[in-house]
């Protein structure tokens, strides 16, 4: 039972850290002007989801939802755990004791498929923001803050391995 606690909140750890790296990566591109999503609009779409509409024309124009905002972050790491979950689930516990790069950053860039073919559909963007004015930069730049993520998810594993033994 401990072992599996401990299992749990290495994979925990690990989520929580690349998101929180991702984040500062947004935090930096803002101070730099560059546009970045506003959590509050994911908590939005799931708030008006949970009420049964999952899709929208444009989610910044679907009326507010009660702690939208708090949602949406939650949300967002959640989302960062699950994905750690799945990096170990696929490369096995081992990897997370002993973490090379390139699963990490694998699994890291296979998850801009979550906000292009989920995400930016259903909150009215569009198929890889193929409804924006500019499609192909958003798509970049989403494929970069996974790229982010999957070094957090990397960096993360690595400092948990050392500092857990």
């Amino acid at each position: 039972m401990l072992s599996f606690l401990q299992d749990g909140a290495r994979i925990a750890l690990i989520g929580i850290g690349a998101t929180a790296l991702m984040d500062l990566w947004l935090v930096l591109l803002k101070r730099l002007g560059v546009p970045t999503l506003d959590f509050a609009l994911i908590g939005r779409w799931l708030g008006h989801g949970l009420g049964g509409k999952w899709t929208h024309q444009a989610i910044g124009r679907a009326a507010p939802v009660r702690g939208e905002l708090a949602l949406g972050w939650l949300v967002h790491y959640a989302v960062g755990v699950a994905f750690a979950g799945v990096l170990v689930a696929a490369f096995g516990l081992e990897w997370a004791k002993a973490p090379t790069p390139l699963p990490a950053l694998c699994v890291g860039i296979g998850t801009v498929a979550a906000p292009l073919l989920v995400l930016q559909p259903a909150m009215g963007a569009g198929f890889a923001s193929s409804k924006t004015a500019t499609p192909a930069r958003n798509c970049l730049r989403s494929l970069i803050n996974h790229c982010v993520f999957g070094a957090g998810l990397y960096l993360s594993a690595a400092s948990i391995a050392w500092l857990w033994h």
